[in-house]
């Protein structure tokens, strides 16, 4: 049995709040955006600090909000200096009642800026990096988890790590996928697009090419379906830095992998599909598994962090790294469409019960009105009018 999740009190809250995230081309990104048009149209102020790039792809400002620059780089570099000092000018000049940072590296840098407003940060994603890199990392944990005063966890295993390094008070908040827009194309239209025959099936994956996403197991699995009749084609969308490796990968052991590059139809890319596909080493509630089960597309996932959690029993869980888990899984399921269709509707059911985008927004607001009942507020003379770039 699935448990129905309670609808979330609506709660009024007309502060400001200041939204930071670091260099981003996917989940959080999207993430941010969701909160901070929700924020804004339910009447908060809210300002987005992030390089300038975020705002170039996510279009913070389209989203009712005002956009400041503060360049916070994917990895710690000496730039950090920069970011702790242009946050403090931001700051200074534009009073906040609460500060949120999305992800580890954000929340380094708002917990050296040492912020007047209560800190609250949001872990996306487990430290995976091994050697110096996740020495420096981990220790960064340890900062971030203790300088917040609230961290809150998108799956149990980051809120059971950030309580373990010391966190004052860190709690699960599920981060909502935005909802995909209808599909644009019809699905033999789409199918076309990539010469998939009436007889032949379609497997998709999407996100960014980055080893924590382990493309390389699907597409040595993909390639023992060549002697298939007709062989599935399976397509990656996403870009990233195991591009280069990964086509080669493809390439060496002839694959029938398609690397799409980042794609903006995704919602038509599920509409062509008949398996949806995660390899990740890590995930948290990945996006596109949930845009997979409430297509109503069957999955099959790696069984890590808060995927068991999202899916229950309505997808198919794998290990991860294990080729022979992912090409039995998918095997299994393209030999039997009547198993594909109801893993497909158990899907969609299972995403019925998720917190919706709105959900998530209101649960952001109580938790400020509940650190910030009273500050700085829209129309505050402290604070610029929203035209203030």
């Amino acid at each position: 049995m699935v448990a129905v999740t309670a609808p979330t009190p609506t709660v009024s809250w007309h502060g400001t709040v200041a939204l930071l995230l670091a260099s981003s081309t996917g989940g959080v990104g999207q993430h941010v955006r969701s909160v901070a048009r929700g924020l804004a149209a339910a009447g908060a102020s809210v300002l987005v600090c992030g390089p300038a790039a975020t705002e170039e792809q996510f279009d913070f400002t389209g989203a009712g909000t005002r956009f400041r620059s503060v360049e916070i780089p994917a990895s710690p570099t000496p730039a950090d200096a920069r970011a702790v000092a242009a946050l403090r000018r931001t700051l200074a000049d534009e009073p906040v009642a609460v500060l949120h940072a999305h992800g580890l590296r954000a929340g380094l840098v708002a917990t050296l800026t040492r912020p007047a407003a209560p800190l609250v940060v949001t872990w996306h994603n487990a430290v995976l990096a091994r050697g110096v890199r996740g020495g420096l990392s981990r220790l960064a944990e340890r900062v971030v988890a203790r300088g917040a005063r609230v961290t809150l966890g998108a799956s149990a295993d980051l809120v059971a790590r950030a309580a373990a390094l010391g966190a004052a008070d860190a709690r699960l908040a599920p981060v909502a996928a935005p909802a995909l827009p209808p599909p644009r194309r019809r699905r033999a239209a789409v199918r076309a697009e990539f010469g998939v025959a009436a007889d032949q099936q379609l497997v998709v994956s999407v996100g960014r090419l980055h080893p924590q996403k382990r493309y390389e197991v699907l597409i040595d699995a993909a390639a023992r379906w060549r002697g298939r009749t007709p062989p599935p084609a399976v397509v990656i969308a996403g870009s990233g830095p195991s591009y280069l490796p990964l086509a080669a990968r493809v390439s060496a052991a002839r694959a029938p992998v398609t690397l799409l590059g980042h794609r903006t139809d995704v919602a038509d890319l599920l509409a062509g599909a008949d398996l949806a596909v995660v390899t990740s080493d890590w995930e948290a509630r990945q996006l596109f598994a949930q845009e997979a089960m409430r297509a109503g597309v069957p999955l099959v996932a790696t069984a890590v962090g808060g995927l068991p959690e999202l899916v229950g029993d309505a997808a198919v869980l794998v290990p991860p790294g294990d080729v022979d888990a992912v090409d039995a899984a998918v095997r299994a399921l393209l030999d039997d469409p009547d198993r594909r269709a109801a893993l497909g509707r158990a899907g969609a059911a299972r995403a019925a019960t998720w917190p919706t985008e709105a959900d998530t927004v209101a649960e952001l607001a109580a938790l400020y009105a509940e650190l910030a009942p009273a500050g700085p507020a829209a129309g505050d003379a402290g604070t610029p009018s929203a035209g203030r770039r």
